[in-house]
């Protein structure tokens, strides 16, 4: 079974940068399309980035033009950027392979990464 692994959460300030990390356990390159979740308090968990095994790339319309998201498949890990953070990114963050519509490709999730947007 697939594990993750996400790192680099932390507590920042309104528009300051964090840099997530997720070392998968499998081979991500043929895996295919990795993405980055997040669940914030209270909500249900969402895909906020994307990103193929060709790099094509896709953001959910809050996060676009603020994140980035990378992979590495020699290190089997993705990454996400994420610059002029605001208090409504606070959440716990999640990576996965999505899959049909809401569903992703596995079950199981790692611990996450929590980030805390705060003055």
């Amino acid at each position: 079974q697939v594990q993750f692994v996400e790192s680099g959460g932390g507590l920042v300030q309104p528009g300051g940068s964090l840099r997530l990390s997720c070392l998968v356990s499998g081979n991500i390159f043929s895996i295919g399309t990795m993405g980055w979740y997040r669940q914030a308090p209270g909500k249900q968990r969402e895909l906020v980035a994307s990103i193929s095994s060709t790099s094509r790339t896709n953001y959910a319309d809050s996060v676009k033009g603020r994140f980035t998201i990378s992979r590495d498949n020699a290190k089997n890990t993705v990454y996400l950027q994420m610059n002029s953070l605001k208090p409504e990114d606070t959440a716990v963050y999640y990576c996965n392979a999505p899959g049909v519509g809401s569903r992703t490709v596995f079950g199981s999730w790692g611990q996450g990464t929590r980030v805390a947007v705060s003055s």
